[in-house]
């Protein structure tokens, strides 16, 4: 009985072994991996960025609106200089997250000194959580596609 348990359970795993072990991909493009930097499981490192609302609490409307066109503003440049490839506002929630960037740069210090000049940063209304995070390598070539299907530029 053990043996035909034995023998089922080797026929068994060698029937399965895409399932448990590694296999190569077919459609695996050499160059278009080595363009976007991935690993060998088509994956990088990125810098996830959590903003929040920050301890500015002023009223100055004025003051508030040039902040945030100043923030738009940085956010188109950033992503023109490719650094940053995701960024959009958050929905209403208890923990006071306005929105995500994620980007695309060596070192934190670079991240840093990206959102130094957001005016919405520098001037404590917004606040920025660095997260190291690990992504598809393919995230960038969404750029291509979204800047192709927006009417009015924010």
């Amino acid at each position: 009985m053990n043996k035909v348990i034995s023998i089922i359970f080797i026929v068994l795993s060698f029937q399965n072994t895409e399932l448990f072990g590694q296999t190569a991909n077919p459609n695996y493009d050499s160059t278009l991996a080595k363009q976007l930097k991935a690993d060998d499981y088509g994956m990088k490192s990125y810098f996830f960025v959590i903003l929040k609302t920050g301890t500015n609490k002023t009223d100055d409307k004025k003051f508030i609106d040039s902040c945030f066109r100043g923030h738009l503003n940085n956010i188109n440049k950033l992503v023109l200089e490719k650094k940053l490839i995701v960024a959009g506002p958050l929905g209403k929630n208890d923990n006071s997250y306005r929105g995500i960037f994620i980007f695309d740069l060596e070192n934190l210090s670079e991240v840093e000194s990206s959102l130094k000049d957001d005016p919405a940063i520098s001037n404590k209304l917004l606040d920025a959580d660095i997260y190291k995070w690990y992504g598809s390598a393919a995230l960038p070539e969404y750029l291509k596609s979204s800047d192709s299907i927006w009417k009015v530029k924010p």
